[in-house]
């Protein structure tokens, strides 16, 4: 895995290279796409008032009701993207954007467990009494305190590359400089949008995925893996949100309380959520089902989609029907 700092090298090189190349050339490509990515996200979703503040949401298809919780620097959007990759048909997916996250509102002081309260709400909304939930990424501690909080309302849980639980060890502080370095550049449009459109291998890097596993990505998980990073933009809309997930506590042992059915699908070569995440959460949840893979990284559901998509599938509707 390469380190913070020698990212730091590639991201400076790269961006020292398109200096050179000028602003007036970088810029009419700027203009273009982050002005199609604005286009992309407006007048997309809906948007219910909540005691914790407003949120937005898109639903779609019919059948079991799942609530997919999208990762750091992503949006409803992501959750849609997420939906199609791991559900597809067969299903009615409900994807949220959470605290901060373009339309949803963020309150300074929110916690993981409020977000939690605001799925209960969203869910009242709509008029349903239990989902599966799928969570990604930094989705997972808001997904956990919502199994904690609100058991009577998960049919089961499905945690992807999730974080669960804080640590000291120095694998963690790696990992943290790299969430720390990410949530800096999720706060302007033009630096996201240059990196990822120019320096996108240093961004995989950073984002938790090695040279290697990158290297090998085949056709279809790299197209999945492209459409990850460009729904990110634009990100100035989800700067807050990003912020929060870096700075909010995590659950730690108070997962031991989810009764839930629960599904754990990590990759151990993950740099920026941990494979200790998923032990934790193994150890933690009563009778819950670890499904290790020993490659993927970060990027672990587009690397091994198929197989990711197959247990997810089989999970929820093995406890749906129940």
């Amino acid at each position: 895995m390469a380190s913070t700092s020698s990212v730091l090298r590639r991201l400076a090189a790269g961006l020292g290279v398109l200096a050179v190349l000028g602003v007036g050339v970088v810029g009419a490509f700027y203009w273009h796409d982050i002005g199609r990515s604005y286009e992309r996200i407006a007048g997309r979703s809906e948007r219910v008032s909540l005691p914790q503040g407003d949120m937005e949401f898109v639903q779609a298809g019919a059948g079991p009701a799942v609530l997919v919780i999208h990762g750091s620097g992503g949006g409803f959007d992501q959750g849609e993207l997420l939906a199609q990759a791991v559900l597809g048909d067969g299903f009615r997916w409900i994807a949220p954007s959470r605290f901060g996250y373009l339309r949803s509102t963020f309150h300074s002081g929110a916690t993981f467990e409020d977000q939690a309260h605001a799925y209960a709400g969203l869910l009242d909304h709509l008029g349903l009494d239990r989902v599966a939930v799928v969570a990604l990424s930094h989705g997972g501690p808001s997904a956990l305190y919502f199994a904690v909080l609100h058991p009577e309302r998960v049919s089961s849980l499905t945690l992807l590359s999730s974080g669960v639980a804080s640590s000291s060890d120095p694998a963690q502080a790696q990992a943290n400089r790299q969430g720390d370095l990410l949530t800096t550049v999720f706060q302007h449009d033009l630096l996201y949008w240059t990196i990822s459109t120019w320096l996108r291998p240093a961004l995989l890097g950073l984002m938790g995925a090695s040279d290697e596993v990158v290297a090998g990505l085949a056709p279809a998980s790299r197209q999945l893996v492209n459409e990850l990073i460009e729904f990110m933009n634009p990100v100035q809309p989800r700067s807050a949100g990003v912020v929060f997930d870096n700075r909010a506590a995590l659950p730690n042992e108070r997962i031991a309380a989810i009764r839930a059915p629960t599904l754990i699908v990590h990759a151990t070569d993950d740099s920026l959520q941990l494979y200790r995440n998923a032990e934790f959460a193994a150890k933690h949840i009563a009778g819950s089902r670890l499904l290790r893979f020993e490659r993927g990284g970060h990027l672990l559901v587009a690397v091994e989609q198929v197989a990711v998509r197959g247990a997810v599938q089989a999970f929820v509707r093995a406890h749906a029907a129940r």
